[in-house]
């Protein structure tokens, strides 16, 4: 069955992609995780019966009503349950309501003890700040963010994450020198996320670039075992097809996606196909009876890291990459893309020549002299 009810693609998507959101997954695995300490939920039997009401608003999709409801028991617990902030928290950046966000963060900073846990708090502070900047171009915003990741390195020097959030900020401020700066921190620094350091460096190179709708960073093994990242793709254009053997939609839209790899074939694009089929055996066999010869990648379902990176919540859905990992497009079902294919591989080859010219007109010199 499609899953094409509930929330809309593209405003997953902006909560996905963010360009400085992957961050926040490293600060936590570097961070101590202080919030596991203390009570699970609120101590107060009032405020713990409208915790468990939030829980369950929260699986029944009502996202908006869940976080009003976890800040709600957070008050009725004397401003004390650090757990109903943390999903607070996590329910408004996913909402993009950056005053709940940050509200959260703040109410949390006087609950924990240790340097790790405020630097983490200062963190998410930071993030949601960002992300208010990225989504209302606030400067106001970056610099206040600036502010927290200094507070958040000040409190744990090893929370190297804290580096690649303050870079994406003074991007958006253009104090290129400065991102520049921060970036090499955190690719020199961090030892968790191979594909986020990657991205670090390609921001340090080109500033420009953290001020753009990036997709996200990615790596991944493809059926044919090879190792592919989106960052290493680099001067091509990529085309990303979200689909399964079970949604006949999918099917329908194989040969659209067949007929453009083999229409440009041997032109800077490269064609992924990201399959949601659990069943990996008949994910195989349709592939070799298809002759799906392109890029292919088995992401397990709605909740596998591809798809969660993209907001991906139904399908068919294809997103259009430029070669410098800009996102450019995405479309529900099959859509006719291939004039945006034609604009962006015509984009990428002009880009080539140009780093071609360089060095040919180098080699020309040298054999004349």
């Amino acid at each position: 069955m499609l899953r094409c009810s509930g929330f809309i693609l593209s405003a997953c998507l902006a909560a996905a992609i963010f360009v400085s959101l992957p961050a926040r997954g490293v600060f936590a695995q570097e961070s101590v995780n202080a919030r596991q300490s203390g009570p699970a939920g609120p101590s107060d039997a009032k405020a713990r019966k409208t915790f468990n009401s939030a829980i369950a608003w929260q699986h029944q999709g009502a996202r908006a009503i869940a976080l009003d409801t976890f800040l709600k028991a957070s008050k009725q617990d004397g401003g004390h349950c650090a757990e109903c902030l943390k999903r607070a928290y996590d329910l408004a950046m996913g909402l993009g309501d950056y005053a709940k966000a940050e509200e959260a963060s703040r109410d949390g900073l006087p609950l924990v003890a240790s340097d790790a846990q405020r630097a983490e708090l200062h963190f998410d502070l930071a993030m949601a700040l960002q992300d208010e900047g990225v989504a209302g171009k606030k400067d106001k915003c970056f610099s206040a963010s600036c502010d927290e990741f200094k507070s958040a390195l000040a409190l744990d020097p090893s929370a190297a994450a804290a580096h690649y959030g303050m870079g994406v900020s003074l991007a958006h401020l253009h104090q290129d020198d400065a991102a520049r700066a921060e970036f090499t921190d955190f690719a020199k620094d961090d030892k968790s996320d191979a594909d986020l350091r990657q991205r670090a460096a390609l921001y340090a190179r080109n500033p420009d670039l953290a001020r753009a709708r990036m997709a996200p960073p990615f790596a991944v093994t493809t059926l044919d075992g090879r190792q592919i990242s989106l960052d290493g793709l680099e001067g091509k254009v990529v085309l990303i097809d979200f689909w399964a053997t079970w949604c006949g939609p999918c099917r329908e839209a194989l040969p659209h996606i067949r007929e453009i790899a083999r229409r440009f074939e041997g032109q800077p694009l490269v064609v992924l196909s990201v399959s949601l089929d659990d069943d990996e055996k008949k994910w195989r066999d349709f592939v070799a009876k298809n002759g799906m010869t392109w890029l292919q990648y088995r992401d397990g379902g709605f909740n596998g890291r591809l798809a969660t990176l993209f907001g991906v919540r139904a399908i068919p859905a294809t997103f259009t990459i430029d070669a410098d990992g800009v996102l450019e497009d995405q479309h529900v079902g099959d859509a006719d893309i291939e004039g945006k294919l034609k604009k962006l591989i015509a984009r990428a080859v002009e880009a080539q020549n140009e780093k071609a010219a360089p060095a040919a007109a180098q080699k020309t010199a040298g054999a004349g002299s």
